[in-house]
């Protein structure tokens, strides 16, 4: 069983998702993972550190099992702006904004922003553009060179309603 195979099997048997690992010359092997696609009506829960301490504990005693070598584990979340690579990443991700560069030019260019859609058969749709104006690009995954989510950032939502209505003028105007 070779490093990535054994990787994966190591994460997913502690009840997360393998998003992506990648191995350098020098030995450093690097693990990104995320929690399982939540059921449908559940909020999503992110990878917090004690998951990577989790991962990280487990791999180090299963590669030294499986004896295979390593200089340096790295183990972390996808990020904000999160790698989609396979059919269910695609599936999971279905209506949230993402960015796509292609392999080969379309209209003149690779790279497209816009909302992710299921496409026909095994296809997927990106539909992108000014509101009136929509353009939809459909797409394969063998077309597609990188995609990743857009970070979506929102301070707002921290937000109680106390702490709203005391950021605001009496006529409701935000307070600069």
């Amino acid at each position: 069983m070779g490093w990535q195979d054994v990787v994966d099997k190591t994460v997913t048997g502690l009840g997360l998702e393998l998003v992506e690992c990648e191995r350098s010359p020098g030995g450093l092997l690097r693990v990104y993972i995320d929690r399982l696609a939540p059921a449908a009506g559940e909020p999503q829960a992110f990878i917090n550190v004690d998951d990577c301490e989790r991962v990280t504990r487990q791999l180090r005693y299963t590669l030294e099992v499986e004896n295979l070598d390593y200089s340096r584990l790295e183990v972390s979340s996808p990020g904000l702006d999160r790698p989609l690579r396979t059919p269910a990443h695609y599936a999971r991700f279905v209506g949230h904004e993402i960015d796509i560069s292609l392999r080969v030019l379309f209209q003149g260019r690779k790279k497209y922003r816009g909302l992710l859609q299921a496409g026909e058969a095994d296809g997927w749709s990106l539909v992108f553009g000014e509101a009136g104006q929509e353009q939809v690009l459909n797409f394969q995954l063998d077309e597609v060179r990188e995609a990743r989510l857009v970070p979506v950032i929102d301070f707002k939502g921290r937000k109680t309603g106390a702490a709203q209505t005391a950021n605001k003028k009496p006529d409701g105007e935000p307070i600069p």
